[in-house]
Protein backbone atom coordinates (compact mmCIF):
# COMPACT_ATOMS: atom_id res chain seq x y z
CA UNK A 1 0.00 0.00 0.00
CA UNK A 2 0.98 3.78 -0.09
CA UNK A 3 3.34 4.59 2.76
CA UNK A 4 4.79 7.47 0.92
CA UNK A 5 4.64 10.47 3.63
CA UNK A 6 5.07 13.97 3.95
CA UNK A 7 4.67 14.83 7.56
CA UNK A 8 3.67 13.54 10.57
CA UNK A 9 1.66 16.26 12.33
CA UNK A 10 1.11 19.47 11.25
CA UNK A 11 2.97 21.12 14.00
CA UNK A 12 6.17 19.75 12.73
CA UNK A 13 8.46 20.86 9.74
CA UNK A 14 8.05 19.08 6.77
CA UNK A 15 10.13 16.20 5.85
CA UNK A 16 12.70 17.04 2.69
CA UNK A 17 11.11 14.84 0.03
CA UNK A 18 11.67 11.25 -0.59
CA UNK A 19 13.47 10.89 -3.66
CA UNK A 20 10.87 9.62 -6.14
CA UNK A 21 11.55 6.00 -7.86
CA UNK A 22 9.72 5.50 -11.29
CA UNK A 23 9.53 2.18 -10.88
CA UNK A 24 8.12 1.99 -7.20
CA UNK A 25 5.08 3.47 -8.62
CA UNK A 26 4.79 1.70 -11.73
CA UNK A 27 5.30 -1.92 -9.54
CA UNK A 28 2.71 -0.58 -7.06
CA UNK A 29 0.27 0.23 -10.32
CA UNK A 30 0.62 -3.14 -11.68
CA UNK A 31 0.18 -5.30 -8.41
CA UNK A 32 -2.82 -3.26 -7.31
CA UNK A 33 -4.38 -3.47 -11.16
CA UNK A 34 -3.99 -7.26 -10.97
CA UNK A 35 -5.40 -7.69 -7.59
CA UNK A 36 -8.65 -6.77 -8.72
CA UNK A 37 -8.81 -9.50 -11.05
CA UNK A 38 -8.87 -12.00 -7.65
CA UNK A 39 -11.37 -10.09 -5.70
CA UNK A 40 -13.63 -9.47 -8.63
CA UNK A 41 -13.66 -13.69 -9.16
CA UNK A 42 -14.45 -14.01 -5.34
CA UNK A 43 -16.94 -12.07 -5.71
CA UNK A 44 -18.41 -12.33 -9.75
CA UNK A 45 -17.41 -15.62 -10.49
CA UNK A 46 -16.63 -18.09 -7.21
CA UNK A 47 -16.07 -21.48 -7.78
CA UNK A 48 -17.39 -24.50 -6.19
CA UNK A 49 -14.08 -25.25 -5.47
CA UNK A 50 -10.82 -23.55 -4.56
CA UNK A 51 -8.83 -22.42 -7.92
CA UNK A 52 -5.46 -23.78 -7.00
CA UNK A 53 -7.58 -26.90 -6.50
CA UNK A 54 -5.57 -28.61 -9.57
CA UNK A 55 -7.75 -32.21 -9.05
CA UNK A 56 -10.42 -30.11 -10.55
CA UNK A 57 -9.51 -25.93 -11.51
CA UNK A 58 -8.48 -25.68 -15.16
CA UNK A 59 -4.82 -24.29 -15.96
CA UNK A 60 -6.97 -20.68 -16.82
CA UNK A 61 -8.53 -20.84 -13.45
CA UNK A 62 -5.54 -21.82 -11.62
CA UNK A 63 -3.21 -19.03 -13.41
CA UNK A 64 -5.66 -16.26 -12.67
CA UNK A 65 -5.47 -16.88 -9.00
CA UNK A 66 -1.84 -17.54 -9.13
CA UNK A 67 -0.98 -14.48 -10.90
CA UNK A 68 -2.33 -12.54 -7.90
CA UNK A 69 -0.01 -14.31 -5.57
CA UNK A 70 2.51 -11.87 -6.31
CA UNK A 71 0.47 -8.85 -4.95
CA UNK A 72 0.57 -9.23 -1.31
CA UNK A 73 4.33 -9.64 -1.39
CA UNK A 74 5.43 -6.98 -3.13
CA UNK A 75 3.17 -4.85 -1.34
CA UNK A 76 4.48 -5.42 1.92
CA UNK A 77 8.19 -5.70 0.48
CA UNK A 78 7.55 -2.57 -1.05
CA UNK A 79 6.20 -0.81 1.89
CA UNK A 80 9.42 -1.24 4.01
CA UNK A 81 11.17 0.50 0.83
CA UNK A 82 9.24 3.57 0.82
CA UNK A 83 9.79 3.62 4.59
CA UNK A 84 13.04 3.57 3.91
CA UNK A 85 13.16 6.14 1.37
CA UNK A 86 11.04 8.75 3.64
CA UNK A 87 13.51 8.11 6.43
CA UNK A 88 15.92 9.34 3.98
CA UNK A 89 14.48 12.73 4.35
CA UNK A 90 12.82 12.58 7.80
CA UNK A 91 15.37 13.95 10.09
CA UNK A 92 15.19 11.84 12.96
CA UNK A 93 14.85 8.49 13.68
CA UNK A 94 11.94 9.20 16.12
CA UNK A 95 10.14 10.65 13.26
CA UNK A 96 10.15 8.17 11.30
CA UNK A 97 9.33 5.74 13.83
CA UNK A 98 6.39 7.89 15.35
CA UNK A 99 4.75 7.60 11.74
CA UNK A 100 5.48 3.68 11.21
CA UNK A 101 3.30 3.33 14.81
CA UNK A 102 0.28 5.72 13.97
CA UNK A 103 0.46 4.59 10.22
CA UNK A 104 0.38 1.05 11.57
CA UNK A 105 -2.36 0.97 13.69
CA UNK A 106 -4.32 3.08 11.77
CA UNK A 107 -4.32 0.61 9.03
CA UNK A 108 -4.92 -1.65 11.65
CA UNK A 109 -8.04 -0.29 12.55
CA UNK A 110 -9.46 -0.20 9.21
CA UNK A 111 -8.99 -3.52 8.97
CA UNK A 112 -11.02 -4.76 11.44
CA UNK A 113 -13.82 -1.78 10.54
CA UNK A 114 -14.61 -0.58 7.09
CA UNK A 115 -12.03 -3.24 4.97
CA UNK A 116 -13.78 -6.25 7.03
CA UNK A 117 -17.18 -4.70 6.69
CA UNK A 118 -16.46 -4.07 3.11
CA UNK A 119 -16.00 -7.77 2.81
CA UNK A 120 -18.69 -9.00 4.41
CA UNK A 121 -21.11 -6.29 4.58
CA UNK A 122 -22.32 -7.78 7.76
CA UNK A 123 -21.05 -7.20 11.69
CA UNK A 124 -20.87 -10.75 12.08
CA UNK A 125 -17.49 -11.05 12.04
CA UNK A 126 -14.19 -9.62 11.11
CA UNK A 127 -10.99 -10.65 9.01
CA UNK A 128 -7.09 -10.26 9.37
CA UNK A 129 -5.89 -10.05 6.30
CA UNK A 130 -3.29 -8.19 4.44
CA UNK A 131 -4.03 -4.55 5.87
CA UNK A 132 -3.73 -6.35 9.29
CA UNK A 133 -0.26 -7.75 8.83
CA UNK A 134 1.13 -4.84 6.62
CA UNK A 135 -0.31 -2.39 10.04
CA UNK A 136 1.52 -4.78 12.35
CA UNK A 137 4.72 -5.27 10.26
CA UNK A 138 4.98 -1.52 10.16
CA UNK A 139 4.96 -1.71 14.36
CA UNK A 140 7.64 -3.84 13.71
CA UNK A 141 9.72 -2.17 11.52
CA UNK A 142 9.44 0.96 13.95
CA UNK A 143 11.03 -0.83 16.99
CA UNK A 144 13.73 -2.55 14.31
CA UNK A 145 15.09 0.58 13.28
CA UNK A 146 16.96 0.73 16.91
CA UNK A 147 18.96 -1.93 14.75
CA UNK A 148 22.39 -1.51 12.47
CA UNK A 149 20.91 -2.13 9.33
CA UNK A 150 23.22 -5.77 9.09
CA UNK A 151 21.21 -6.94 12.15
CA UNK A 152 17.67 -5.73 10.40
CA UNK A 153 18.43 -7.93 8.02
CA UNK A 154 19.65 -10.43 9.87
CA UNK A 155 16.22 -10.54 11.75
CA UNK A 156 14.33 -10.14 7.80
CA UNK A 157 16.44 -13.10 7.09
CA UNK A 158 15.49 -15.32 10.03
CA UNK A 159 11.89 -14.41 9.76
CA UNK A 160 11.69 -15.03 5.51
CA UNK A 161 13.81 -18.34 5.47
CA UNK A 162 13.47 -19.73 9.34
CA UNK A 163 9.41 -19.85 9.98
CA UNK A 164 9.10 -22.65 8.24
CA UNK A 165 10.93 -24.59 10.39
CA UNK A 166 7.91 -24.10 12.69
CA UNK A 167 5.45 -25.86 10.37
CA UNK A 168 4.93 -29.21 12.11
CA UNK A 169 3.59 -26.73 15.17
CA UNK A 170 -0.04 -25.98 15.10
CA UNK A 171 -2.56 -23.47 17.53
CA UNK A 172 -4.36 -26.33 18.27
CA UNK A 173 -1.44 -27.53 20.19
CA UNK A 174 -1.17 -25.31 22.65
CA UNK A 175 -4.20 -24.15 24.97
CA UNK A 176 -6.27 -20.77 25.28
CA UNK A 177 -4.88 -17.59 24.21
CA UNK A 178 -1.44 -19.11 23.56
CA UNK A 179 -3.32 -21.11 20.85
CA UNK A 180 -4.76 -17.56 19.34
CA UNK A 181 -1.25 -16.24 19.68
CA UNK A 182 0.22 -18.93 17.83
CA UNK A 183 -2.16 -18.30 15.15
CA UNK A 184 -1.75 -14.84 14.51
CA UNK A 185 2.01 -14.95 14.52
CA UNK A 186 2.41 -18.14 12.33
CA UNK A 187 -0.61 -20.63 11.26
CA UNK A 188 -4.09 -19.22 9.31
CA UNK A 189 -6.83 -19.81 11.84
CA UNK A 190 -11.21 -19.60 10.73
CA UNK A 191 -13.30 -19.81 13.53
CA UNK A 192 -16.82 -19.42 14.50
CA UNK A 193 -17.90 -18.20 18.21
CA UNK A 194 -20.69 -20.38 19.80
CA UNK A 195 -22.51 -16.49 19.35
CA UNK A 196 -21.99 -16.72 15.80
CA UNK A 197 -19.43 -14.74 15.05
CA UNK A 198 -16.88 -15.74 12.66
CA UNK A 199 -13.02 -14.40 12.75
CA UNK A 200 -10.76 -15.09 9.75
CA UNK A 201 -7.03 -14.78 10.81
CA UNK A 202 -5.32 -15.40 7.58
CA UNK A 203 -2.21 -13.55 7.48
CA UNK A 204 0.10 -14.49 10.25
CA UNK A 205 2.81 -11.99 10.80
CA UNK A 206 6.00 -13.61 11.11
CA UNK A 207 6.85 -14.39 7.70
CA UNK A 208 5.28 -10.69 6.45
CA UNK A 209 6.83 -8.84 9.22
CA UNK A 210 10.05 -10.40 7.93
CA UNK A 211 9.13 -9.47 4.26
CA UNK A 212 9.18 -5.38 5.46
CA UNK A 213 12.58 -5.74 6.95
CA UNK A 214 14.12 -6.83 4.15
CA UNK A 215 12.04 -4.22 1.96
CA UNK A 216 13.89 -1.48 4.25
CA UNK A 217 16.99 -2.63 3.63
CA UNK A 218 16.35 -2.98 0.57
CA UNK A 219 15.85 0.59 -0.07
CA UNK A 220 20.10 0.95 -0.06
CA UNK A 221 20.29 -0.79 -3.11
CA UNK A 222 18.29 1.63 -4.80
CA UNK A 223 20.29 4.52 -4.06
CA UNK A 224 22.89 3.23 -5.52
CA UNK A 225 23.79 4.40 -9.61
CA UNK A 226 21.41 3.17 -12.15
CA UNK A 227 24.52 0.58 -13.56
CA UNK A 228 25.35 -0.79 -9.92
CA UNK A 229 21.51 -0.55 -9.26
CA UNK A 230 20.03 -3.15 -11.88
CA UNK A 231 23.00 -5.41 -11.45
CA UNK A 232 21.78 -6.29 -7.74
CA UNK A 233 18.62 -6.41 -8.47
CA UNK A 234 19.37 -8.72 -11.24
CA UNK A 235 21.22 -10.34 -9.10
CA UNK A 236 19.24 -10.47 -6.34
CA UNK A 237 16.16 -11.66 -8.35
CA UNK A 238 18.09 -14.20 -10.20
CA UNK A 239 19.19 -15.95 -6.91
CA UNK A 240 15.54 -15.55 -5.67
CA UNK A 241 14.42 -17.70 -8.36
CA UNK A 242 17.12 -20.34 -8.43
CA UNK A 243 17.05 -21.28 -5.18
CA UNK A 244 13.26 -21.16 -5.33
CA UNK A 245 14.02 -23.74 -8.27
CA UNK A 246 16.29 -25.99 -6.10
CA UNK A 247 14.05 -26.40 -3.24
CA UNK A 248 10.44 -26.59 -5.28
CA UNK A 249 12.47 -29.52 -6.71
CA UNK A 250 13.64 -31.08 -4.27
CA UNK A 251 10.81 -30.59 -2.09
CA UNK A 252 13.68 -30.31 1.38
CA UNK A 253 12.25 -27.51 2.86
CA UNK A 254 10.46 -24.53 2.70
CA UNK A 255 6.84 -25.14 1.71
CA UNK A 256 4.56 -27.62 3.76
CA UNK A 257 2.81 -28.51 0.58
CA UNK A 258 5.37 -30.64 -1.74
CA UNK A 259 4.44 -31.24 -5.04
CA UNK A 260 3.92 -34.47 -6.74
CA UNK A 261 3.14 -35.94 -10.18
CA UNK A 262 -0.50 -34.71 -11.37
CA UNK A 263 -2.65 -37.75 -12.53
CA UNK A 264 -3.97 -35.37 -14.91
CA UNK A 265 -0.58 -34.95 -17.03
CA UNK A 266 2.48 -32.91 -17.82
CA UNK A 267 1.02 -29.93 -17.61
CA UNK A 268 -0.65 -29.91 -13.83
CA UNK A 269 2.39 -31.22 -12.81
CA UNK A 270 4.31 -28.39 -13.49
CA UNK A 271 1.24 -25.88 -12.09
CA UNK A 272 1.45 -28.14 -9.28
CA UNK A 273 5.08 -27.37 -8.56
CA UNK A 274 3.86 -23.56 -8.54
CA UNK A 275 1.54 -24.20 -6.29
CA UNK A 276 3.05 -23.14 -3.01
CA UNK A 277 1.57 -21.78 0.41
CA UNK A 278 0.15 -18.43 0.69
CA UNK A 279 -1.11 -18.55 4.00
CA UNK A 280 1.40 -18.29 6.02
CA UNK A 281 3.53 -17.44 2.97
CA UNK A 282 6.44 -19.77 2.71
CA UNK A 283 9.57 -19.06 2.24
CA UNK A 284 9.05 -20.73 -1.66
CA UNK A 285 6.10 -19.03 -2.39
CA UNK A 286 7.96 -15.21 -0.94
CA UNK A 287 10.98 -16.78 -3.38
CA UNK A 288 8.99 -17.58 -6.30
CA UNK A 289 7.24 -14.18 -6.43
CA UNK A 290 9.77 -11.61 -5.08
CA UNK A 291 11.77 -12.93 -7.01
CA UNK A 292 10.65 -11.88 -10.61
CA UNK A 293 9.71 -8.80 -8.77
CA UNK A 294 13.54 -7.30 -8.67
CA UNK A 295 13.88 -8.83 -11.79
CA UNK A 296 11.49 -6.53 -13.24
CA UNK A 297 12.13 -3.42 -11.38
CA UNK A 298 15.08 -2.19 -13.73
CA UNK A 299 13.30 -2.91 -17.00
CA UNK A 300 10.08 -0.90 -15.34
CA UNK A 301 12.40 1.95 -14.39
CA UNK A 302 12.52 2.56 -18.18
CA UNK A 303 9.38 1.76 -19.24
CA UNK A 304 7.78 5.33 -20.64
CA UNK A 305 4.70 6.19 -22.35
CA UNK A 306 0.59 6.74 -21.87
CA UNK A 307 -0.02 3.10 -20.34
CA UNK A 308 3.22 3.50 -17.69
CA UNK A 309 1.39 6.71 -16.61
CA UNK A 310 -1.92 5.90 -16.18
CA UNK A 311 -0.35 2.48 -14.24
CA UNK A 312 1.66 4.97 -12.59
CA UNK A 313 -1.90 6.39 -11.28
CA UNK A 314 -2.75 3.45 -9.37
CA UNK A 315 0.84 3.19 -7.76
CA UNK A 316 0.57 6.52 -6.02
CA UNK A 317 -2.69 6.20 -4.94
CA UNK A 318 -2.82 2.41 -3.80
CA UNK A 319 -4.14 2.59 -0.35
CA UNK A 320 -7.45 5.00 -1.56
CA UNK A 321 -7.99 2.61 -4.42
CA UNK A 322 -8.06 -0.70 -2.02
CA UNK A 323 -10.20 0.99 0.17
CA UNK A 324 -13.14 2.24 -2.84
CA UNK A 325 -12.33 -0.84 -5.07
CA UNK A 326 -13.88 -3.85 -2.53
CA UNK A 327 -17.14 -1.71 -1.79
CA UNK A 328 -17.97 -1.30 -5.08
CA UNK A 329 -17.03 -5.07 -6.34
CA UNK A 330 -18.90 -6.67 -3.03
CA UNK A 331 -22.17 -4.16 -3.81
CA UNK A 332 -21.69 -4.68 -7.81
CA UNK A 333 -21.92 -8.49 -7.26
CA UNK A 334 -25.00 -8.18 -4.71
CA UNK A 335 -26.63 -6.08 -7.52
CA UNK A 336 -26.25 -8.51 -10.03
CA UNK A 337 -27.18 -11.42 -8.14
CA UNK A 338 -30.27 -10.01 -7.77
CA UNK A 339 -30.98 -9.12 -10.77
CA UNK A 340 -29.95 -12.62 -12.51
CA UNK A 341 -31.35 -15.05 -9.86
CA UNK A 342 -34.10 -12.92 -7.66
CA UNK A 343 -32.00 -13.69 -4.51
CA UNK A 344 -28.88 -13.09 -2.35
CA UNK A 345 -26.19 -15.31 -1.89
CA UNK A 346 -23.54 -14.22 1.21
CA UNK A 347 -20.03 -13.50 0.68
CA UNK A 348 -17.76 -16.79 -0.23
CA UNK A 349 -20.73 -18.60 0.34
CA UNK A 350 -20.58 -22.16 -1.88
CA UNK A 351 -24.22 -22.37 -1.78
CA UNK A 352 -24.89 -20.88 -5.18
CA UNK A 353 -28.15 -20.33 -6.76
CA UNK A 354 -29.84 -22.65 -8.88
CA UNK A 355 -28.38 -22.22 -12.55
CA UNK A 356 -25.34 -20.27 -11.85
CA UNK A 357 -22.09 -21.24 -14.16
CA UNK A 358 -18.94 -19.41 -13.07
CA UNK A 359 -17.11 -17.59 -16.18
CA UNK A 360 -13.62 -16.36 -15.94
CA UNK A 361 -14.63 -14.23 -19.21
CA UNK A 362 -16.87 -12.47 -17.02
CA UNK A 363 -14.08 -11.95 -14.21
CA UNK A 364 -12.01 -10.24 -16.78
CA UNK A 365 -14.92 -8.38 -18.25
CA UNK A 366 -15.69 -6.98 -14.93
CA UNK A 367 -12.45 -6.37 -13.52
CA UNK A 368 -11.56 -4.14 -16.96
CA UNK A 369 -14.95 -1.95 -16.34
CA UNK A 370 -13.43 -1.60 -12.27
CA UNK A 371 -10.16 -0.47 -13.39
CA UNK A 372 -11.93 2.14 -16.04
CA UNK A 373 -13.79 3.27 -13.36
CA UNK A 374 -11.45 3.73 -10.65
CA UNK A 375 -8.75 5.36 -12.96
CA UNK A 376 -10.34 8.89 -12.91
CA UNK A 377 -11.11 8.55 -9.29
CA UNK A 378 -7.26 7.61 -8.21
CA UNK A 379 -5.82 10.77 -11.03
CA UNK A 380 -8.29 13.08 -9.13
CA UNK A 381 -6.65 11.94 -6.01
CA UNK A 382 -3.43 11.74 -6.40
CA UNK A 383 -3.49 15.40 -8.16
CA UNK A 384 -5.41 16.22 -4.94
CA UNK A 385 -2.55 14.68 -2.81
CA UNK A 386 0.70 16.40 -4.92
CA UNK A 387 -1.57 20.09 -4.68
CA UNK A 388 -2.09 19.75 -0.86
CA UNK A 389 1.05 18.54 1.17
CA UNK A 390 0.39 20.80 3.76
CA UNK A 391 -2.76 18.04 4.88
CA UNK A 392 -1.02 16.11 6.97
CA UNK A 393 -3.28 13.41 7.38
CA UNK A 394 -3.36 12.57 3.51
CA UNK A 395 -0.60 10.73 4.15
CA UNK A 396 -2.62 8.16 6.00
CA UNK A 397 -4.88 7.13 3.48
Amino acid sequence: MDVRVETVAAAQAPARAAPRIASIDLMRGVVMIIMAIDHVRDYFSPFPYEPTDLSKASPALFLTRWITHFCAPTFVFLAGTSAFLYARGAGSRGRVQRFLLTRGLWLVLLELTWISFCWRFDLNGVNFQVIWALGWSMVVLAALLYLPRAAMAAVGLALVFGHNAFDGWHYRDFPGAAGWAWALLHEPRFETLASGYQIAALYPLVPWAGVMALGYVFGDVLLLPAAQRDRWMRGLGGAAVLLFILLRLSNYYGDAQQWTANARGTLYTLLDALNTTKYPPSLQYLLMTLGPVLLLLPWLERWRGALADRVTVFGRVPFFFYLLHLPLIHLASDIAVRIAFRTTVPAFSKQLPAGYEPSLARVYLVWLLLILLLYPLCRWYAGYKARHKEYWWLSYL
